[in-house]
């Protein structure tokens, strides 16, 4: 187990794996209830496929990490995006050329932080990410808090977060769900973003309509490549690992060049 200390209370685990020298990292960004143990293999496996080193880690509240500190609020994912992965990238890998690698939120907070024109950054890939909330967003977090109620994921959730489960997707639900919080866009950013883009979704996404990847393509300032999935939910990396594996493989090894 490897710790980043952000503060004294703020400790992030993370996950390196090796690669050649002049290849670019792939940066990796879980969803919003994920960690790094979710991600399963595919991190490491595609690393393997391109030859790239890699990094994988658990933003605060998540998996091996340090637990939230006060409630979540609705710019939760620029916080990740603009102040946590920041320091994550200068601590880990200072001066490297990298590529992000996120689903859901954290392809959202790749997206965030894209628009920043980070001088490293390769692309991005994103797979369900969100650039604003539709109802079909809404309408599956809800089902998703009412099976939690029923006890259905809270055993599940907390083989990877433990006794921050509770506390992590509650922050989740609420916020997703709230009144307030159906403002939400970052359509506005999108225009900044200028390295090239590989926008993965599912067709079945029970979280995300294709709007969103329309939203990503159409508004992003540099090239973006869509691929909707048939016969496939929010996870294509899991629905469909070897076909996303060339999909991605691919696209590292453009942008690489």
């Amino acid at each position: 187990m490897s710790c980043l200390a952000l503060s004294e209370q703020h400790l992030l685990f993370y996950e390196l794996f090796a690669g050649e020298a002049d290849r670019p990292w792939l940066v990796f960004l879980h969803e919003g209830l994920g960690s790094v143990i979710q991600w399963g293999s595919y991190p490491q496996d595609l690393c393997h496929r391109t030859r790239c080193p890699g990094l994988v880690y658990d933003r605060l509240g998540h998996g091996q990490s340090a637990a939230l500190i006060g409630p979540r609020t609705s710019r939760y994912l620029h916080q990740s995006a603009l102040d946590e992965l920041p320091q994550v990238l200068a601590a880990l890998i200072p001066g490297q050329r990298f590529v992000l690698i996120g689903h859901s939120d954290g392809g959202s907070i790749s997206l965030i932080y894209g628009a920043e024109k980070p001088a490293h950054l390769l692309g991005i890939i994103t797979v369900a990410a969100h650039v604003m909330v539709d109802q079909v967003t809404v309408d599956g977090v809800r089902r998703a808090l009412a099976a939690w109620e029923a006890g259905k994921l809270r055993k599940g959730l907390a083989r990877y977060h433990g006794e921050k489960s509770e506390a992590l997707f509650q922050a989740w639900a609420e916020i997703w769900t709230s009144t307030g919080f159906r403002s939400w866009s970052i359509e506005d950013l999108l225009p900044s973003i200028e390295v090239p883009l590989l926008v993965l979704q599912g067709r079945d996404d029970q979280y995300g309509t294709q709007a969103q990847v329309d939203a990503i393509v159409t508004r992003s300032g540099g090239p973006a490549t869509p691929l909707l999935l048939e016969g496939c939910g929010h996870s294509p990396h899991l629905d469909f690992p070897a076909l996303t594996m060339d999909l991605m493989a691919c696209f590292v090894n453009r942008v690489a060049r």
